[in-house]
């Protein structure tokens, strides 16, 4: 099965299973905008609420806020975004389909990486555990040469981005000879830039003094708060400001399911820290952030670093922590430097004062910031991505069948326990019942007893659930049950008395918290 066949079918399993739909979809839908069903509300939940402990409840000096979705329109002038938040567009004549420039040469950058691995590859069986990687890449001639092609596309690219350069943008897709992916053509448009703010309407008058932005991000919020928060709190620096929210994007080349959606939501948090000592905290920031990714007991091969080669204008460093989904690395998060510009901005387009009095230095001073920004609706993308298998299981006669498991990391899944009676009789189900009641304050339970017992393994691990508890004649007798383990299918008898702490041992978020 291919890379692109696997996504195809993840796609369609959340919306047989209830985890995502594709909005108004009677009305033939909206493109680029997902509902989430009573799965994925519940999924995405969790991992907001994974993201806010380790910020808010880990650290002392990190408080959480809720500013409002609209904002004074002065907002985004301060911070850019009306002056030059654009993508570069260009469309393919045949297909008459649209692209982002700067995504289709990012893509054949990655192409040309994938074939520098290939080659590695082949040479890792070829030699077997002689294979020295770091020698056969910086000698060998294929290798070398595709790694020239590399840096010499990557340096017109930073330079086009730097100007910016919209013809040098195009030229580059012309001699790298990309094509459309739908028409197979070099027959490209020029490059024109789009800007991506939505504007609405406030008030009942209806003229240019009254048009407000739908937000972008939502790091404007925090800023435009700092004094509020610092003052209220008596925050002291260096501190953090988190929040959960949406955001919007008129994303013209909107695709890839969840990844790139017209609403969506962000988790940003903001740490402001004494000017000078920003690198040091972008560093340790950086290594902190991979470490709640990693926490969720992900294979670390499927995550790495990605250095901007262009850094915003705002920035004096950058890098963003990638995953491998079934259509490449991509982001799923951002980690950035921002200097002093957003605050400075927004002290000199509202005409406030905005600093930051230091006791220790006796000094006055606008605070740097550290930026950590990451999409939930990526991270809901990540987690299915990554749980989803296809599996063939023995049965105990020896046959064989087949499984879709998700493997969502328990703490996350939206359903942390099934409590089924073996049969709907001799009092099973009553018992049964009795469990759900007793646990369900504590965890996400279902009851489930129509249809055998492996048909209803099979729709649990279809929906993540990490644990199945049996209820069966010998329950009746000792109070013990069977409990399943989603990803083994082992099994183990215990106790209905430990029922409450075996499973808070197993599914509690704070289980990864510690590892952070």
């Amino acid at each position: 099965m291919t890379q692109e066949e696997l996504f195809k079918k993840l796609i369609s399993h959340c919306k047989e299973y209830g985890f995502i739909f594709p909005s108004s979809e009677i009305y033939d839908g909206l493109s680029a905008v997902y509902d989430y069903g009573q799965y994925g509300s519940e999924l995405k939940n969790n991992i907001k609420k994974y993201w806010w402990d380790s910020m808010v409840l880990l650290n002392d000096n990190i408080v959480g806020i809720d500013a409002a979705i609209f904002m004074h329109p002065r907002t985004w002038e301060a911070s850019g975004h009306v002056g030059a938040f654009n993508d570069p567009l260009i469309d393919n004549k045949d297909s008459k389909k649209r692209y982002r420039a700067d995504v289709l040469i990012e893509e054949h950058i990655a192409k040309l990486e994938g074939k520098i691995d290939k080659e590695v590859e082949k040479a890792a069986k070829k030699f077997g555990e002689a294979f020295d990687k770091n020698q056969f890449i910086t000698t060998n001639g294929r290798v070398l040469e595709i790694q020239k092609e590399i840096d010499t596309v990557r340096a017109r690219f930073v330079a086009a981005l730097e100007k910016p350069d919209l013809d040098a943008m195009r030229q580059i897709i012309v001699d790298c000879e990309i094509v459309c992916p739908i028409s197979g053509t070099k027959n490209w448009t020029d490059v024109r830039q789009f800007n991506l703010m939505f504007d609405t309407k406030i008030g009942s008058v209806s003229d240019e003094a009254n048009v407000i932005y739908l937000r972008p991000e939502t790091a404007q919020g925090i800023f435009v708060n700092f004094l509020n928060v610092q003052k209220s709190g008596r925050m002291k620096v260096p501190f953090g400001i988190a929040q959960i929210g949406k955001a919007f994007r008129n994303e013209i080349v909107a695709r890839q399911f969840i990844f790139r959606m017209r609403e969506f939501e962000q988790m940003e948090m903001q740490f402001f820290v004494r000017p000078g000592s920003e690198l040091d905290w972008f560093d340790k920031w950086k290594e902190k952030r991979l470490r709640w990714h990693l926490a969720m007991g992900i294979n670390p091969e499927k995550y790495r670093f990605h250095k901007h080669d262009k850094l915003a204008h705002y920035a004096n460093a950058a890098y963003d922590i990638e995953f491998q989904f079934p259509f490449g690395f991509k982001e799923v998060e951002g980690i950035h430097s921002r200097t002093d510009y957003d605050l400075g901005r927004h002290a000199q387009f509202s005409g406030k004062k905005i600093t930051y009095f230091d006791p220790e230095l006796n000094q006055s001073y606008v605070p740097y910031v550290i930026e950590t920004s990451i999409g939930v609706d990526r991270m809901v993308l990540l987690a299915l991505a990554n749980g989803y298998a296809e599996e063939k299981v023995v049965k105990e006669d020896g046959t064989t069948d087949e499984r879709v498991v998700l493997r969502i990391p328990p703490a996350l899944a939206p359903v942390k326990l099934a409590v089924l009676p073996l049969v709907k009789k001799d009092g099973l189900d009553e018992k049964a019942q009795q469990i759900v009641k007793a646990l369900r304050f504590e965890f996400n339970c279902q009851y489930d007893e129509k249809d055998s017992i492996g048909r209803r393994y099979r729709r649990q691990d279809a929906i993540g659930t990490p644990y199945c508890i049996t209820v069966d004649h010998q329950t009746m007798q000792d109070d013990t049950v069977t409990i399943r383990n989603r990803d083994t299918m082992q099994q183990e008898r215990i106790p209905i008395a430990g029922l409450q702490k075996y499973m808070g041992d197993k599914v509690s978020i704070r289980s990864m918290l510690e590892k952070i």
